[in-house]
């Protein structure tokens, strides 16, 4: 917007015509002196335009500045929070205090498949013995630093044939031991969810495998499991490679906020090793 030779009116200094202005940079001339004032801050406080359809048209332009630098600094605001959530887990990593295999992996029934990604919550479900029969089960083991992997098969499917159906991070402030409902929520941003033709290329026992019968390949009773964080990994990037443009970018940031908080060097993440590529 060209504001040369406008006339405007300073509370202080009086009438003048503007001489010239940049992006930051607005040079006034008045009676017996010339001044600079930050521009556009300088319409919000105290220069007004003469002109009225120029002062309607200035009004918004500073209204819309101001929206962008707010914007700005709530980024620059979350990124430092970031910094400082991954700054902590990889204190905890240090001192022993993150567990290296705290992802988990879920069993989808049919009825959560149909709402898992509107509610963008998991449930771990009851207690099945014990004195605690009955009462949610505490996954324990979830910190931030967590994803949650959400799988399911057909009933007549073989155990070989589960699908990744989607993944997910748990909030920034999640405790597994301290959740009482049992209920997981997704995280704002990280949550993604694949089509079904990506699907079917993401067999879950790709990835997954028992350290202690690596061909074995049974899921016989529980709602989840834990497993490696480097699986996670391996997941989000096969994921990059079947994607584009915006939605290849998403998984991307995924894979960056995943290996920072698990402090995972993303460049060098080797190659799946699960159960089915034995």
């Amino acid at each position: 917007m060209d504001l040369t030779n406008q006339k405007i009116t300073h509370k202080v200094f009086g009438e003048g015509h503007i001489v010239s202005h940049n992006d930051t940079i607005l040079t006034v001339k008045f009676d017996n002196d010339k001044k600079e004032f930050v521009y556009p801050d300088a319409f919000d406080s105290f220069i007004s335009l003469k002109d009225p359809a120029v002062a309607q048209s200035m009004e918004k332009v500073v209204k819309q500045l101001k929206s962008e630098e707010e914007e700005q600094l709530r980024e620059e605001k979350e990124e430092r929070r970031q910094k400082l959530i991954i700054k902590k887990q990889k204190r905890k990593l240090k001192n022993g205090r993150l567990h290296e295999s705290s992802q988990a992996v879920f069993w989808l029934d049919e009825e959560e498949q149909e709402t898992i990604f509107s509610d963008w919550e998991v449930s771990t479900g009851k207690v099945q013995s014990g004195a605690n029969k009955g009462t949610p089960s505490r996954a324990a083991r979830l910190r931030p630093n967590s994803a949650i992997v959400l799988t399911a098969r057909e009933e007549e499917q073989e155990e070989t044939e589960r699908r990744i159906l989607g993944l997910f991070m748990v909030p920034e402030t999640f405790s597994g031991s301290t959740n009482e409902d049992g209920v997981i929520p997704a995280h704002s941003k990280y949550r993604i969810q694949l089509t079904d033709e990506e699907a079917d290329k993401m067999l879950f026992w790709n990835y997954y495998k028992n350290k202690n019968y690596p061909e074995r390949t049974t899921w016989n009773s529980g709602k989840y499991r834990y497993f490696d964080n480097i699986w996670v990994a391996q997941m989000l990037k096969d994921i990059i490679d079947m994607r584009t443009g915006e939605e290849r970018e998403e998984v991307e940031n995924f894979l960056t906020y995943f290996c920072q908080v698990n402090a995972l060097d993303k460049e060098s993440i080797t190659e799946a090793e699960g159960a089915l590529k034995l």
